[in-house]
């Protein structure tokens, strides 16, 4: 099986504590650096589609800003109901640039 790695963004282009949005084959991604670790999860919010990259960032955890629902971002993890309802992506730099793998 081979990896499906697909270059998103650069590496400059994603803060610390900060999100961005990315389309990756079929899927929008949020792109989230958290503590130097970069974490990809799906940049739609399962409740009505917000952008989740848009989202506050605090505690680990994104808020959408449409609706104020809240993610843990390693996991996708529904903070209240605590099921992972934002599917997540494998994330990695290389050469400066940002992947992300799909599929």
């Amino acid at each position: 099986m081979t990896e499906n790695w697909i270059d998103v963004a650069a590496s400059e282009d994603c803060s610390d504590e900060a999100g961005i949005e990315v389309v990756a084959g079929a899927e929008i991604i949020a792109i989230f650096r958290v503590d130097g670790e970069l974490y990809a999860i799906d940049g739609v919010c399962a409740h009505q589609g917000g952008p989740v990259a848009q989202g506050k960032i605090e505690h680990g955890c994104v808020t959408c800003p449409w609706h104020g629902w809240q993610y843990e971002i390693p996991t996708g993890i529904q903070t209240i109901n605590r099921k992972p309802l934002q599917k997540t992506f494998p994330a990695r730099e290389r050469d400066g640039r940002i992947e992300v793998q799909v599929g």
